[in-house]
């Protein structure tokens, strides 16, 4: 089937643009008078067009904006009776194809598979958002257990340090100590946050913190921040030296 005018397929039911249909038409009237003498057949906003504004570049460099209308598959065929012409007869005829062809069994199934698909997509993404919740939880609740030891009383200090912190006193940055402290199985990554193994978290070796923010979407979203307390300064510091990695203070010293 040729394709006359293009046709949308990416809501749940197919539509054309009123800008293309008034050009395929013919009509000679300016389409900002046209569409709504069309609209006066009967037509509904959001039931049978919805109203769109398009944004294109102008010759100064900037954008200029126009109203368009997205309309059903059934309102464009109506709109091409209306005419009363040849060109109108051909368009409701192609409009009519695109109709039968939208609901063959074959593309109603390939529909529906394509919205099992997106049904799937929207529980994986569920389901690693869930996982890494799980896992910080998990590395709250060890973080919390009571220290047993003197040692860990006397450092159980209230300033924490984020990794950027650490990594300047080496004069590196912290995605290199946190690859560093991945590559040395310390930590793992589980989504956009940083968290230590088992092994490594009932230590006290970290804290982990919500803080909120503005999204982009004019929503209130909460990001999670895993921070180092004192011991897991010292023991940042006893691997990096183990590795003959100094802080610069001593450096300067050994200099």
């Amino acid at each position: 089937m040729d394709e006359i005018i293009k046709v949308n397929y990416e809501n749940d039911r197919p539509t054309v643009m009123g800008r293309d249909l008034h050009k395929a038409l013919e009509v000679k009237t300016a389409y900002k008078d046209w569409f709504p003498r069309m609209c006066e057949y009967g037509f509904t906003e959001n039931e049978d067009y919805k109203v769109t504004l398009i944004f294109e570049p102008n010759s100064k460099g900037g954008k200029q904006s126009y109203t368009d209308h997205q309309l059903t598959i059934n309102m464009a065929k109506e709109i091409c009776m209306i005419q009363r012409s040849e060109i109108g007869k051909k368009c409701r005829q192609y409009f009519i194809a695109v109709e039968n062809q939208w609901n063959t069994p074959e593309a109603v199934m390939a529909r529906a598979l394509q919205f099992a698909n997106h049904q799937l997509d929207m529980i994986r993404q569920q389901n690693i958002q869930l996982t890494t919740t799980i896992a910080v939880q998990e590395q709250q609740i060890t973080e919390l257990k009571p220290k047993a030891s003197y040692y860990d009383v006397i450092l159980n200090c209230a300033d924490l340090l984020s990794t950027t912190k650490i990594a300047k006193d080496y004069g590196k940055s912290a995605v290199w100590l946190n690859n560093y402290l991945h590559d040395k199985g310390i930590q793992y990554k589980q989504g956009d946050i940083w968290l230590l193994y088992q092994k490594y978290a009932q230590h006290g070796y970290t804290s982990t913190k919500t803080h909120s923010y503005n999204g982009d979407d004019g929503e209130v979203h909460s990001k999670v921040h895993t921070y180092w307390t004192q011991k897991g300064r010292l023991f940042t510091y006893d691997l990096l030296k183990s590795d003959g990695i100094l802080p610069l203070i001593e450096q300067q010293k050994a200099g």
